[in-house]
């Protein structure tokens, strides 16, 4: 395999306008770099003619590969599925609609190499985009820094850099390319940087931006804080909480056995004392206990499922070009 400095991995939906112009920019601005790159396309299950675009970019020119998905799984998969093809030293991901400046991706790349960083990514600090994409934009990043504790102001910026080893060490879904990032960190990449870069108007197509991304990226963020924790050993949360409702199901077991043996050496009469199973705390015990040995069932599961399913891919190529 021969030795490439730069990988450059492009999703595409519905970009067909826009992919000879931006793949044009970027050897453009590489030319004059002594860098030895690739360019990675994927379309995700476009409805134009984006992998018709694709394709006659693959027959000028070999430094690129094209791989098309099945269906428009989302940007998470499309973005997966080209960190699998990419050989570079260093990934670079960059949107296709002609917003992410190429002339960013050396400055990226020299920067990284520069600063010794796991990844890098951009920031849009001056975007030209409608108040109903910055404004909720601006307060999504601001609630993801505080809860990831990551000190990036743009989390959602496309034109991002990394070192293989950090792409190599995620598996991407649902709104997750969002919190590479916060996984990187998770996964023992602490070294993340940030880096302004300019930003220019959509000149093609229509934006794919809507609430609903914001609303699942939020969910997601739950979703990843709870997988990357506990998926390595989802005992250690499902026992937990199965010990702990099995203990106070027992302890209230207890309670009503200490309660009718006190009742009975206090020499009160057997009729008068009400039957353990006509008391509420009897039947909280019983769920309690039931509830505590299936958690801890759970648990086991996962873990055998873990082991059994860890690299099982969720998506389906259906072409490639120009991939070895």
């Amino acid at each position: 395999m021969k030795y490439l400095n730069l990988s450059i991995v492009i999703p595409a939906f519905n970009e067909n306008e826009s992919l000879a112009e931006l793949h044009k920019s970027i050897t453009k601005s590489l030319k004059k770099r002594n860098l030895k790159y690739e360019i990675i396309f994927i379309d995700d299950g476009s409805e134009d003619s984006t992998w018709n675009e694709i394709e006659k970019i693959l027959s000028l020119d070999k430094k690129t590969k094209g791989l098309k998905l099945k269906k428009n799984y989302g940007k998470s998969y499309a973005l997966d599925a080209g960190f699998n093809l990419s050989e570079g030293k260093y990934v670079l991901t960059m949107d296709a609609d002609l917003q992410d400046d190429p002339d960013e991706i050396y400055k990226l790349f020299k920067f990284i190499n520069e600063k010794e960083f796991d990844l890098v990514s951009g920031w849009k600090k001056k975007r030209n985009d409608p108040l109903n994409k910055t404004i909720p934009s601006k307060f999504f990043n601001y609630v993801t820094r505080i809860f990831s504790g990551i000190k990036l102001n743009d989390f959602n910026c496309g034109i991002k850099i990394y070192k293989n080893e950090v792409i190599k060490s995620i598996n991407l879904y649902g709104e997750m390319h969002r919190y590479i990032p916060l996984i990187a960190k998770w996964n023992g990449f602490r070294f993340i940087g940030e880096k302004i870069v300019n930003h220019n108007k959509r000149k093609y197509g229509k934006t794919k931006f809507g609430m609903e991304r914001y609303i699942r990226g939020f969910l997601d963020l739950l979703s990843v804080s709870f997988v990357y924790r506990f998926k390595q050993r989802p005992m250690h949360f499902f026992g937990t909480l199965g010990v702990i409702f099995f203990l106070l199901g027992f302890f209230s077991f207890g309670l009503i056995i200490y309660e009718k043996l006190f009742k009975i050496y206090q020499n009160i009469s057997i009729d008068l004392i009400r039957p353990v199973t006509e008391q509420p705390l009897f039947y909280v015990a019983l769920v309690a206990i039931i509830l505590g040995v299936q958690l801890f069932l759970v648990g086991f599961l996962s873990e055998l499922i873990i082991q059994i399913n860890s690299e099982k891919k969720r998506y389906k190529i259906e072409k490639t070009k120009n991939v070895k």
